[in-house]
């Protein structure tokens, strides 16, 4: 598969199954309603699995700018291929999203709350601290990348031959490692750590005829933007001081 493909499918999976299990239990009327947060980090654990799955032979399974540019940082990515990768990743969460309020359509119409189906596809923190927010998704994300450079046998950096360790069960660890951010570190913004799975839904919030729908809330979308890419510039220059 082509590595720009690979990126966007496995991206468009990731956010279908990541904004799909939101949701279902935060949308009035599904089966899932009231699941809690457990639920949610555990969903999107597994959907970054099936992104990897997908998208680790061909691409290395970046699914995420902040993690395309550690890899880049640390020279084990080529930084000419970064921009393709990132618009790639910004157009698969796009259209995951979509899919998600394609399919959850009539449920988001069950409820007045804007914020509510706003919160569908895009975080928001539970106090509204700009500083504290950026540190959060910064602090996510630094976790996220420097564990993902140490992960052996994965190979997410080489996009000419990536080998995902025994199968797709090589791509457990990066799951368990979403996972844990989640329900360790995600209790103040929702743990984005990730510019395009915030961003490419708050575009797809703002485009869609959702009904009731209130604003995308732009004044806070560049936190999981820059909260993210400074925490993997970050874990990238922790990395190359400890491991140099």
């Amino acid at each position: 598969m082509n590595p720009l493909v690979a990126e966007f499918i496995g991206t468009s999976v990731v956010l279908l199954l990541g904004t799909g299990v939101v949701a279902n239990v935060i949308l009035p009327g599904t089966k899932g309603n009231g699941a809690g947060l457990i639920a949610i980090t555990t969903a999107w654990a597994f959907a970054v699995f099936c992104g990897v799955v997908i998208a680790g032979p061909s691409s290395g399974a970046h699914l995420n700018p902040a993690v395309t540019i550690g890899l880049a940082t640390v020279d084990k990515f080529d930084w000419a291929l970064a921009p393709g990768y990132i618009l790639a990743q910004l157009g698969g969460a796009m259209l995951g999203s979509g899919l998600t309020w394609a399919m959850y359509r009539h449920h988001f119409d069950l409820t007045d709350d804007a914020e509510l189906k706003r919160g569908v596809f895009c975080t928001d923190p539970t106090v509204r601290i700009f500083s504290t927010s950026v540190l959060s998704e910064a602090l996510g994300t630094f976790v996220l990348v420097y564990v993902i450079l140490y992960i052996e046998g994965a190979k997410l950096e080489d996009t000419s031959n990536t080998a995902i360790g025994l199968g797709s069960i090589g791509a457990i660890p990066v799951a368990f490692l979403i996972w844990v951010i989640g329900l360790a570190l995600g209790g103040t913004t929702g743990y984005a750590i990730n510019p395009a799975r915030d961003l490419g839904p708050r575009i797809m919030h703002q485009l869609l005829p959702i009904k009731g729908k209130g604003d995308s809330d732009w004044g806070y979308a560049w936190v999981p933007v820059v909260g993210p890419i400074l925490g993997a510039l970050l874990a990238a220059g922790v990395f190359m001081l400890v491991d140099n």
